[in-house]
């Protein structure tokens, strides 16, 4: 068997986290084993379509580095890959339901079947349109073979339906393992509107027999859906493919499925790449915008719901497409947790190299109008400020300093630190500094630490001022460095800029 999997997204707006999960896990159980990775756009509800969603999709997808196969951008012998320009198929499918008994037009009205539905409330139960209904119901196993032609033919509304059987149905799911449904409590699901339009389950299992799917890998909210889909295939006489249905992603607290108004409360994105709805212009948060490293949130998501069966939680792309295996993937929802997503982008930022971050950091510092002439600088400050950094724009909240003198000073810094006796200090230490012959790090410590010693002052009345003046708050590198990266000049200039403000 050649293993062939699909992505198969609704275009109704940006793409969920849940979904690009779903994603990543077909993607590496086809290159584990050396199948296609196939997306498909399934657009048959045009009312939910939304203008840019499909370009969203295939940019977040790539962006992860989920390049695919086939698809609407790449082509490929089984397209169509937009179910909108595969229309015209369904009809003749459904059409082969009907005549084989697996299927029937109903032309039941809306009204009819509200009313229906209100009267079996009132008696406490619950319509279902199936085998305990349809024998009374307005629909061609009822009417004469003749009324139904003449109901067709006059352009009356109508829907064709799955004729479902009344019956215990064993089936197997990867992930779920056996399982058995009884069909007799389930509705005769409709597969064709009047309008010629497929619904998702009629349109589904054709362009997945079409297009020669071998394993459909999908959320579990599709599960109840299973049962219809195996019958298709029975009616049809094909070959159904295995499946596999993923666990949820569920809300930090643990209950429910994650959404986006969990990530608007607790200030975390639900979505890859940032969404501008193109009705209210309203803005959601993307993981790439907000700072995240490609791989930390591919290698975060793969582990929402599967191990390896160790404590290992770092993986590249290749070393997730050797070790995954639908076999692992868990059958309750995986909390999402905020906290070890961040953890996640820590290890990788940490596992970038110097001159990896450099670049990064010197966008950062374009954003900010800031064009710096000392690259060797930039990289210092890189190599400095790396281990304090979850994300790349950390360098800039942890080293602006560096390229901004500080015209505001921590309050509670300066009370503690700033005394009546400071001013006079920090300018005879700008004496020092600019006296001393060498303005390196060490040379620059000895020389300062020995006139502290011989003033007979203690050193936390002068260093913690020192750092207040060069960086406007008690953060930082060691204070020698960071005098050494701003020059003698302006490290003298910070001095007495801050004598000036915090005196008054």
């Amino acid at each position: 068997m050649t293993v062939r999997v699909r992505f198969a997204p609704s275009p109704t707006g940006p793409l969920h986290i849940g979904g690009v999960r779903t994603a990543i896990y077909n993607y590496l159980f086809a290159k584990k084993h050396g199948g296609t990775f196939i997306l498909r756009i399934e657009d048959t509800d045009q009312t939910r379509y939304v203008p840019g969603a499909e370009a969203y999709i295939i940019e977040a997808l790539e962006w992860l580095g989920l390049y695919t196969d086939e698809g609407p951008s790449r082509g490929g012998e089984y397209g169509p890959y937009r179910q909108s320009e595969r229309k015209d198929m369904y009809a003749q499918y459904a059409q082969q339901l009907v005549d084989s008994g697996w299927a029937y037009f109903a032309f039941d009205s809306s009204e009819e079947l509200a009313a229906l539905r209100l009267e079996a409330e009132a008696a406490k139960g619950k319509f279902v349109y199936n085998h305990t209904s349809r024998g009374a119901l307005n629909n061609s196993l009822t009417l004469s073979e003749e009324e139904v032609s003449a109901r067709l033919a006059s352009g009356a509304p109508y829907v064709i339906r799955f004729k479902m059987p009344n019956e215990s149905l064993h089936f197997n799911d990867i992930v779920r393992a056996d399982m058995t449904v009884d069909t007799g409590l389930l509705d005769d699901k409709i597969l064709m509107k009047g309008d010629g339009m497929p619904t998702y389950h009629l349109a589904n299992i054709v362009d997945d027999h079409l297009m020669e799917i071998t394993h459909v890998i999908r959320g579990e909210e599709w599960l109840p859906s299973l049962p219809l889909h195996l019958l298709l295939y029975r009616a049809f006489g094909w070959t159904a493919p295995l499946f596999a249905h993923l666990p949820l992603i569920l809300k930090p607290v643990g209950k429910g499925k994650l959404s986006k108004r969990d990530g608007d409360k607790l200030g975390f994105p639900v979505f890859p790449l940032e969404w501008t709805d193109p009705s209210t212009q309203q803005v959601s948060a993307g993981y790439r915008e907000d700072g995240y490293f490609q791989e930390a949130v591919l290698n975060m998501l793969a582990m929402l719901g599967w191990n390896e069966g160790n404590d290992r939680e770092l993986y590249h792309l290749d070393e997730l497409i050797t070790a995954f295996s639908l076999e692992r993937v868990s059958k309750s929802g995986a909390k999402f947790d905020p906290q070890k997503t961040r953890w996640f982008n820590c290890e990788y930022l940490r596992q970038k190299t110097t001159e990896e971050l450099v670049k990064a950091f010197t966008k950062v510092l374009a954003t900010k109008g800031i064009e710096t002439t000392r690259p060797a600088m930039v990289t210092t400050i890189v190599e400095t400020l790396k281990e304090r950094a979850t994300f790349v724009e950390d360098l800039w909240t942890e080293g602006s300093f560096y390229f901004e003198a500080p015209t505001e000073y921590n309050a509670k810094a300066a009370k503690k630190q700033w005394k009546e006796q400071t001013p006079v200090l920090m300018e005879e230490l700008c004496t020092v500094l600019q006296e001393a012959p060498d303005f390196s790090p060490e040379p620059l410590s000895t020389v300062v630490k020995a006139w502290i010693v011989a003033k007979e002052v203690g050193f936390g009345k002068v260093m913690q001022p020192l750092r207040l003046s060069l960086v406007g708050a008690s953060k930082g590198p060691d204070i020698f460095d960071i005098a050494c990266m701003l020059g003698r000049d302006e490290s003298i200039l910070r001095i007495r800029n801050a004598i000036a403000t915090l005196s008054n």
